[in-house]
């Protein structure tokens, strides 16, 4: 499939070189993201964080919403990052690493940075959830799995079984499409984990092409949420790296071709 360039920059805004679009997870909101795009930010990115949609409100607005407005809604954030800079670099955590996967298979992505990122809903329960969303409205929340003490991500404290099915569907279409990337892709894998299993990891490394997955990281002392856990500053310091070399081998491409 053809990935859509919306990179046309109308002639009154200036093109800026690069930028960072930043996705958060499943029931949660930018809080968990803000810190790694200020971090971004000083080291000379332009970043944006989006709210997605059902998000950062209460449980009940998640009730509804497809996937696909998911999907929609990192397009539309990209395509106007895509307008007035040069590059632009997608990073995403838990549900939205797999957003951030998704859309680098529909645009052309300069460079992808993961964290924990979800591929596979890991219950036996998940292909069933269409239907039990008519018996069970919520079940327990997945939030807050990180080991410094007195942090709070934000997230809902109900998970809506109907959005689980979607979550479900977003990774089972986003699977399919793995092959499709070909942005250049960092990842960085807690070794506590209690909201996404190894069977993510596994689809990840077997679905991307070879040579796809340039970085693994370890993150020996974080759980999920490792943007907001002791680990913060090993993702901040190592991704803006990942995506400076990038945007260097990028520019030095154009110059050679000029």
């Amino acid at each position: 499939m053809m990935k859509i360039d919306e990179g046309n920059t109308p002639l009154n805004e200036p093109v800026r070189s690069n930028a960072v679009l930043l996705i958060h997870g499943f029931t949660g909101s930018p809080v968990a993201m803000r810190p790694w795009a200020d971090s971004l930010e000083l080291a000379g990115f332009d970043t944006d964080v989006p709210l997605l949609p059902g998000h950062g409100t209460q449980w009940q607005d998640m009730v509804g919403r497809g996937y696909d407005q998911w999907i929609h809604a990192t397009e539309e954030a990209f395509d106007e990052l895509a307008r007035t800079h040069q590059q632009v670099f997608v990073a995403g955590l838990s549900m939205g690493g797999a957003l951030a996967l998704h859309l680098a298979t529909r645009r052309n992505v300069a460079g992808v940075s993961l964290v924990n990122p979800g591929l596979v809903v890991d219950s036996r329960l998940a292909s069933y959830t269409r239907w039990l969303k008519h018996a069970v409205r919520t079940v327990a929340p997945i939030s807050n799995d990180i080991a410094k003490r007195g942090v709070d991500e934000g997230a809902y404290p109900r998970t809506p079984v109907a959005a689980v099915a979607e979550l479900h569907a977003l990774f089972a279409q986003t699977r399919r499409r793995l092959e499709l990337v070909s942005a250049p892709v960092q990842l960085f894998r807690s070794t506590v984990d209690n909201v996404v299993s190894e069977q993510s990891v596994r689809e990840l490394v077997g679905g991307l092409n070879p040579g796809t997955l340039a970085e693994h990281h370890m993150l020996l002392h974080s759980k999920h949420v490792a943007t907001l856990d002791y680990d913060a500053e090993q993702i901040f310091h190592e991704s803006a790296r990942f995506f400076a070399q990038l945007a260097s081998k990028e520019q030095k491409r154009k110059e050679e071709r000029a």
